[in-house]
């Protein structure tokens, strides 16, 4: 999909050249000027109790006089925020998602658009227009809009260019991870995972490498080794590079958890449900898709991504519940149980990230249910004892409009790991339990800056509207963005 701007007054809006008018209107006033072609019928439909300004309500006005375009929708947004501005947005194109509009034109009255606005508008139209095929081919076309017009104004213009690149690089990397992210098992195996890294890689000049069982277990990966052992797939380790600064900069470091299917081992997971444990390698979705925007964007800042895939599976080899691994740090865990493999896998990555000598580390998984009953589906978790970094990364997420959560990591929470049989256990109580993940990889992190964003709640959704959302791409990017310095 192509995203330009156009300037045009809001006063002479009825002369777009568009197949349809997207038009939020932001507040509860409209005291501002707009073309009375324009402004009178909506005035009318808001007299008539067809059309109210509140949020999620749109308006359908078909070849209204006297303007160009022949479909005009109305969308109402509560405030002229970007996170508003995106919902009425989505609104507005979903109006139209089944419509004969090839090129949309968006416009805003009581809305100035900047540039976090313009980078809402891509991403809301993509996510609008986004559909899954690789395995279903009787999917319905996808929309049939190409091109996408932001009206500014002449002051906003250098502005909203930034936000329409920076959204294009985005959006880019959000549709990888949901595309991953979506696939089944069957089609996303950790051999396949690493070679959509090698073609990532080959299209934006970038250096990876993938380690397979032999190479992993001569790095002594124990922990990783113990979960994958009871799968056919064979593991995969995958260390992206991005060299975008001098040699000389500390790389950030971003650790994806690549459980491409999640049965829970011999601690097996119920059935209802299960066929969404695809979703499991959402943490590393979203490092291939962070790194396709970052790439896109030419950002100067130096990035290394840290992805171990594998399946969990039940098997006579598989690991079993009392068994004690050892870690690449050396440190022995006991398995109270199979189905907490997400941090036996990346302990062993975070253990490896001290190569680099990173300026940060932030790792991403879908580790525990516990982070959904916390924070539900809004908000990712985040879990970090550095102040600088965890305000970073919510900074980040406002302004990518991926918002998570700062969650506690008090020592006291650390007591529910401990073991009579090894150096920790790998799970304490249900009580806490995203905290005592958390508290679990940081043992394997003081010798750098380190978070943990726990996207359990957020990398996909259930339901009738079940598949990925390719979340926290535009929270990491926005991160890695802010480190460029």
């Amino acid at each position: 999909m192509d995203f330009r701007h156009q300037v045009l007054s809001l006063t002479t809006l009825s002369s777009l050249n568009v197949d349809a008018l997207l038009l939020v209107v932001a507040g509860d006033a409209l005291d501002t000027p707009l073309d009375e072609k324009l402004k009178a019928p909506i005035e009318d439909a808001i007299a008539q109790g067809d059309f109210q300004l509140k949020a999620g309500r749109t308006l359908y006005l078909h070849r209204l006089p006297g303007v160009r375009a022949g479909r005009v929708v109305v969308s109402a947004a509560p405030d002229a925020s970007p996170k508003a501005f995106k919902a009425a947005v989505a609104q507005g194109m979903a109006a139209l998602k089944h419509t004969g509009a090839k090129r949309v034109g968006v416009a805003a009255w009581g809305v100035e658009p900047e540039a976090a606005h313009a980078e809402a508008l891509v991403a809301a139209a993509l996510d609008a227009t986004y559909v899954y095929r690789h395995t279903k081919p009787s999917a319905p076309p996808a929309p049939v809009t190409t091109a996408v017009t932001l009206v500014v104004d002449k002051a906003q213009v250098k502005a909203v260019q930034l936000g329409l690149t920076r959204g294009r690089a985005i959006g880019s990397g959000v549709l990888l991870a949901r595309e991953w992210a979506n696939r089944p098992g069957n089609h996303c195996t950790p051999t396949l995972l690493a070679e959509q890294a090698k073609k990532l890689a080959k299209s934006h000049d970038l250096n990876v490498e993938v380690l397979d069982r032999k190479a992993i277990e001569k790095l002594g990966m124990g922990s990783f080794l113990a979960v994958a052992q009871g799968s056919e797939e064979p593991p995969r380790f995958i260390v992206l590079r991005y060299q975008g600064a001098a040699r000389t900069k500390a790389p950030i470091v971003l650790v994806g958890k690549g459980i491409t299917f999640d049965t829970g081992g011999v601690s097996i997971k119920p059935s209802a449900e299960m066929d969404e444990m695809k979703f499991d390698m959402g943490g590393a979705a979203s490092v291939l898709g962070t790194f396709l925007a970052v790439a896109e964007l030419k950002a100067k800042v130096n990035l290394v991504g840290l992805i171990p895939a594998c399946e969990n599976m039940p098997d006579g080899r598989s690991l079993k519940p009392g068994d004690v691994v050892t870690s690449l740090s050396g440190q022995t865990i006991e398995v109270l149980n199979t189905d907490a493999e997400g941090r036996l896998i990346l302990c062993d990555a975070l253990t490896y990230a001290e190569r680099f000598k990173p300026a940060a580390v932030v790792d991403v998984a879908t580790l525990t249910g516990a982070c959904v009953i916390a924070l539900g589906n809004h908000r990712s978790g985040l879990f970090t004892a550095d102040e600088a970094l965890a305000n970073e990364l919510q900074a980040a997420g406002q302004a990518g409009l991926d918002p998570c959560w700062r969650m506690p990591l008090d020592d006291e929470y650390d007591e529910a790991l401990k073991s009579n049989f090894a150096d920790m256990a790998n799970v304490g109580s249900r009580a806490g339990g995203a905290i005592t993940a958390a508290m679990f990889l940081r043992r394997y992190t003081g010798k750098y800056r380190w978070a943990h964003l726990d996207i359990a709640g957020t990398a996909w959704k259930s339901g009738a509207a079940k598949g990925a959302t390719g979340r926290p791409v535009p929270l990491l990017t926005h991160f890695v963005l802010s480190q460029a310095g």
